[in-house]
Protein backbone atom coordinates (compact mmCIF):
# COMPACT_ATOMS: atom_id res chain seq x y z
CA UNK A 1 0.00 0.00 0.00
CA UNK A 2 1.42 3.35 -1.05
CA UNK A 3 0.32 6.48 0.75
CA UNK A 4 0.47 9.79 -1.07
CA UNK A 5 -0.25 13.10 0.62
CA UNK A 6 0.72 15.17 -2.39
CA UNK A 7 -0.88 18.62 -2.42
CA UNK A 8 -1.89 18.30 1.24
CA UNK A 9 -0.77 20.82 3.84
CA UNK A 10 -0.03 19.72 7.39
CA UNK A 11 0.51 21.65 10.63
CA UNK A 12 2.35 19.66 13.29
CA UNK A 13 2.62 20.81 16.88
CA UNK A 14 5.59 19.96 19.07
CA UNK A 15 7.65 19.03 16.04
CA UNK A 16 11.12 20.11 17.16
CA UNK A 17 11.87 16.65 18.58
CA UNK A 18 10.52 13.23 19.45
CA UNK A 19 7.13 12.12 18.23
CA UNK A 20 6.20 15.43 16.59
CA UNK A 21 9.44 15.47 14.61
CA UNK A 22 8.94 11.88 13.46
CA UNK A 23 5.39 12.68 12.32
CA UNK A 24 6.59 15.69 10.35
CA UNK A 25 9.33 13.68 8.65
CA UNK A 26 6.95 10.92 7.58
CA UNK A 27 4.24 13.29 6.36
CA UNK A 28 6.85 15.16 4.30
CA UNK A 29 8.21 11.86 2.94
CA UNK A 30 4.67 11.04 1.82
CA UNK A 31 4.38 14.28 -0.15
CA UNK A 32 2.73 16.73 2.24
CA UNK A 33 3.89 20.31 2.71
CA UNK A 34 4.46 20.69 6.43
CA UNK A 35 4.56 23.54 8.89
CA UNK A 36 6.64 22.72 11.95
CA UNK A 37 5.53 24.31 15.21
CA UNK A 38 7.41 24.47 18.52
CA UNK A 39 9.37 26.78 20.86
CA UNK A 40 12.97 26.21 19.79
CA UNK A 41 13.69 28.07 16.56
CA UNK A 42 17.18 26.65 16.12
CA UNK A 43 15.84 23.10 16.27
CA UNK A 44 13.01 23.95 13.89
CA UNK A 45 15.45 25.41 11.36
CA UNK A 46 17.68 22.33 11.56
CA UNK A 47 14.78 19.95 11.02
CA UNK A 48 13.31 22.06 8.22
CA UNK A 49 16.59 21.90 6.28
CA UNK A 50 16.51 18.09 6.32
CA UNK A 51 12.85 17.40 5.54
CA UNK A 52 12.21 15.33 2.41
CA UNK A 53 11.10 17.65 -0.36
CA UNK A 54 9.90 17.15 -3.93
CA UNK A 55 8.34 19.37 -6.58
CA UNK A 56 5.44 21.34 -5.20
CA UNK A 57 6.26 20.88 -1.53
CA UNK A 58 6.73 23.96 0.59
CA UNK A 59 7.85 23.49 4.17
CA UNK A 60 7.96 26.21 6.82
CA UNK A 61 8.02 26.65 10.59
CA UNK A 62 6.23 28.67 13.24
CA UNK A 63 7.76 29.53 16.62
CA UNK A 64 5.15 29.27 19.39
CA UNK A 65 4.98 28.68 23.13
CA UNK A 66 2.02 26.43 23.92
CA UNK A 67 2.34 27.23 27.63
CA UNK A 68 1.52 30.91 26.96
CA UNK A 69 -2.05 30.58 25.71
CA UNK A 70 -2.71 34.26 25.02
CA UNK A 71 0.56 34.59 23.11
CA UNK A 72 -0.17 31.35 21.27
CA UNK A 73 -3.63 32.58 20.24
CA UNK A 74 -2.12 35.64 18.58
CA UNK A 75 0.54 33.72 16.67
CA UNK A 76 -1.67 30.89 15.47
CA UNK A 77 -4.45 33.30 14.45
CA UNK A 78 -1.95 35.29 12.40
CA UNK A 79 -0.73 32.07 10.78
CA UNK A 80 -4.23 31.11 9.66
CA UNK A 81 -4.81 34.53 8.13
CA UNK A 82 -2.40 33.54 5.37
CA UNK A 83 -2.42 29.72 5.49
CA UNK A 84 -4.78 26.78 5.35
CA UNK A 85 -4.16 23.21 6.46
CA UNK A 86 -5.67 19.88 5.46
CA UNK A 87 -4.00 17.85 8.21
CA UNK A 88 -3.74 19.10 11.78
CA UNK A 89 -1.60 17.25 14.32
CA UNK A 90 -2.46 18.51 17.80
CA UNK A 91 0.63 17.89 19.90
CA UNK A 92 2.25 19.92 22.67
CA UNK A 93 4.85 19.38 25.35
CA UNK A 94 3.47 17.56 28.39
CA UNK A 95 2.68 19.23 31.72
CA UNK A 96 4.87 18.58 34.74
CA UNK A 97 4.74 15.14 36.31
CA UNK A 98 3.47 14.40 39.80
CA UNK A 99 0.61 12.78 41.67
CA UNK A 100 -2.80 14.27 42.45
CA UNK A 101 -1.81 15.33 45.97
CA UNK A 102 1.16 17.28 44.61
CA UNK A 103 -0.93 19.50 42.33
CA UNK A 104 -3.14 22.49 43.08
CA UNK A 105 -5.98 24.09 41.14
CA UNK A 106 -3.63 26.48 39.32
CA UNK A 107 -1.60 23.53 38.06
CA UNK A 108 -4.76 22.04 36.57
CA UNK A 109 -5.74 25.35 34.98
CA UNK A 110 -2.31 25.70 33.38
CA UNK A 111 -2.49 22.13 32.11
CA UNK A 112 -5.98 22.81 30.73
CA UNK A 113 -4.69 25.83 28.81
CA UNK A 114 -1.73 23.84 27.49
CA UNK A 115 -3.39 20.57 26.53
CA UNK A 116 -7.03 21.44 25.89
CA UNK A 117 -7.53 25.10 24.98
CA UNK A 118 -4.70 25.12 22.42
CA UNK A 119 -6.18 22.03 20.76
CA UNK A 120 -9.73 23.37 20.58
CA UNK A 121 -8.66 26.82 19.41
CA UNK A 122 -6.32 25.54 16.69
CA UNK A 123 -8.84 22.98 15.48
CA UNK A 124 -11.53 25.65 15.12
CA UNK A 125 -9.24 27.72 12.91
CA UNK A 126 -8.23 24.73 10.79
CA UNK A 127 -11.80 23.50 10.36
CA UNK A 128 -12.90 26.50 8.31
CA UNK A 129 -10.86 25.39 5.29
CA UNK A 130 -11.50 21.69 5.92
CA UNK A 131 -15.27 22.20 5.89
CA UNK A 132 -15.13 24.38 2.80
CA UNK A 133 -13.00 21.85 0.89
CA UNK A 134 -14.90 18.76 2.08
CA UNK A 135 -11.77 17.01 3.37
CA UNK A 136 -9.68 17.14 6.52
CA UNK A 137 -7.81 15.22 9.17
CA UNK A 138 -7.45 16.16 12.84
CA UNK A 139 -5.20 13.85 14.83
CA UNK A 140 -4.56 14.36 18.53
CA UNK A 141 -1.45 13.05 20.24
CA UNK A 142 -2.87 11.75 23.52
CA UNK A 143 -1.78 9.06 25.99
CA UNK A 144 -2.61 5.56 27.17
CA UNK A 145 -3.14 7.23 30.55
CA UNK A 146 -6.65 8.25 29.47
CA UNK A 147 -7.56 4.56 29.72
CA UNK A 148 -5.26 3.51 32.55
CA UNK A 149 -4.12 6.57 34.54
CA UNK A 150 -0.47 6.75 35.54
CA UNK A 151 -0.03 7.75 39.19
CA UNK A 152 2.82 10.14 38.44
CA UNK A 153 0.98 12.03 35.66
CA UNK A 154 -2.13 13.43 37.34
CA UNK A 155 -2.34 16.51 35.11
CA UNK A 156 -1.86 14.63 31.87
CA UNK A 157 -4.31 11.88 32.92
CA UNK A 158 -7.05 14.41 33.58
CA UNK A 159 -6.76 16.85 30.71
CA UNK A 160 -5.90 14.40 27.94
CA UNK A 161 -9.05 12.46 28.84
CA UNK A 162 -11.00 15.65 28.18
CA UNK A 163 -9.31 16.00 24.78
CA UNK A 164 -10.28 12.49 23.69
CA UNK A 165 -13.95 12.88 24.67
CA UNK A 166 -14.08 16.28 22.95
CA UNK A 167 -12.56 14.68 19.85
CA UNK A 168 -15.22 11.95 19.85
CA UNK A 169 -17.93 14.62 19.95
CA UNK A 170 -16.27 16.69 17.22
CA UNK A 171 -15.93 13.64 14.98
CA UNK A 172 -19.71 13.25 14.92
CA UNK A 173 -20.21 16.91 14.04
CA UNK A 174 -17.70 17.11 11.18
CA UNK A 175 -18.05 13.63 9.68
CA UNK A 176 -20.54 14.83 7.03
CA UNK A 177 -17.87 17.22 5.72
CA UNK A 178 -15.41 14.43 4.95
CA UNK A 179 -13.32 15.28 8.02
CA UNK A 180 -12.04 12.63 10.41
CA UNK A 181 -10.97 13.21 14.01
CA UNK A 182 -8.90 10.62 15.87
CA UNK A 183 -6.72 10.44 18.96
CA UNK A 184 -3.59 8.33 19.27
CA UNK A 185 -2.95 6.94 22.75
CA UNK A 186 0.79 7.06 23.23
CA UNK A 187 2.67 4.37 25.13
CA UNK A 188 6.37 4.40 25.98
CA UNK A 189 8.52 5.93 23.25
CA UNK A 190 12.20 6.79 23.04
CA UNK A 191 11.87 10.56 23.53
CA UNK A 192 13.39 13.30 25.66
CA UNK A 193 10.10 13.47 27.60
CA UNK A 194 10.39 9.83 28.70
CA UNK A 195 14.03 10.34 29.64
CA UNK A 196 13.15 13.36 31.81
CA UNK A 197 10.30 11.54 33.55
CA UNK A 198 12.53 8.52 34.17
CA UNK A 199 15.21 10.72 35.73
CA UNK A 200 12.70 12.19 38.18
CA UNK A 201 11.25 8.78 38.96
CA UNK A 202 14.73 7.33 39.51
CA UNK A 203 15.61 10.17 41.87
CA UNK A 204 12.50 9.53 43.97
CA UNK A 205 13.18 5.79 44.09
CA UNK A 206 16.91 6.15 44.73
CA UNK A 207 17.91 4.14 41.66
CA UNK A 208 19.57 4.83 38.32
CA UNK A 209 17.51 6.03 35.28
CA UNK A 210 18.58 2.99 33.23
CA UNK A 211 16.98 0.77 35.88
CA UNK A 212 13.69 2.62 35.44
CA UNK A 213 13.96 2.12 31.67
CA UNK A 214 14.70 -1.59 32.06
CA UNK A 215 11.67 -2.04 34.31
CA UNK A 216 9.56 -0.06 31.85
CA UNK A 217 10.62 -2.25 28.92
CA UNK A 218 9.83 -5.37 30.92
CA UNK A 219 6.20 -4.25 31.27
CA UNK A 220 5.74 -3.94 27.51
CA UNK A 221 4.74 -7.26 25.88
CA UNK A 222 7.00 -6.68 22.85
CA UNK A 223 9.91 -6.11 25.23
CA UNK A 224 10.97 -2.59 24.22
CA UNK A 225 9.85 1.01 24.04
CA UNK A 226 8.74 2.44 20.72
CA UNK A 227 10.70 4.18 17.99
CA UNK A 228 9.10 7.55 17.12
CA UNK A 229 9.27 6.54 13.44
CA UNK A 230 6.66 3.88 14.17
CA UNK A 231 4.39 6.60 15.49
CA UNK A 232 4.89 8.56 12.30
CA UNK A 233 3.76 5.58 10.21
CA UNK A 234 0.45 5.31 12.08
CA UNK A 235 -0.30 9.02 11.89
CA UNK A 236 0.52 9.14 8.19
CA UNK A 237 -1.98 6.34 7.54
CA UNK A 238 -4.66 8.15 9.57
CA UNK A 239 -3.93 11.33 7.60
CA UNK A 240 -4.47 9.60 4.26
CA UNK A 241 -7.47 8.71 2.13
CA UNK A 242 -6.89 5.08 3.15
CA UNK A 243 -8.27 5.91 6.61
CA UNK A 244 -11.40 7.76 5.48
CA UNK A 245 -13.69 5.37 7.41
CA UNK A 246 -11.79 5.68 10.68
CA UNK A 247 -13.01 8.50 12.90
CA UNK A 248 -13.92 9.19 16.51
CA UNK A 249 -11.44 6.59 17.69
CA UNK A 250 -8.77 6.29 20.38
CA UNK A 251 -5.99 4.16 18.91
CA UNK A 252 -3.31 2.86 21.29
CA UNK A 253 0.26 2.55 20.03
CA UNK A 254 1.96 0.95 22.99
CA UNK A 255 3.46 -2.44 22.15
CA UNK A 256 0.55 -4.14 23.93
CA UNK A 257 1.06 -2.29 27.23
CA UNK A 258 -2.61 -1.52 27.92
CA UNK A 259 -4.29 -4.32 29.84
CA UNK A 260 -7.85 -3.08 29.37
CA UNK A 261 -9.94 -3.86 26.28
Amino acid sequence: MKISLKNKKALIGGSSSGIGKAIAEQLAASGASVTLMARNEDKLKAILSKLPSADGQRHQYLVVDFSDFEGYKKKISAYFENNTVDILINNTQGPSGGGALEKNVNDYQNAFDLLFKTVVFTSALALKHMQASGWGRIINVASISVKEPLSYLALSNSIRAAVTTWAKTLASDVGPYGITVNSVLTGYFDTDRIAQLNEKKAEKMGIEPHEVLTEMEARVPVGRIGDPKEYGYLVTFLASDKAAYITGTNIPIDGGLLKSV
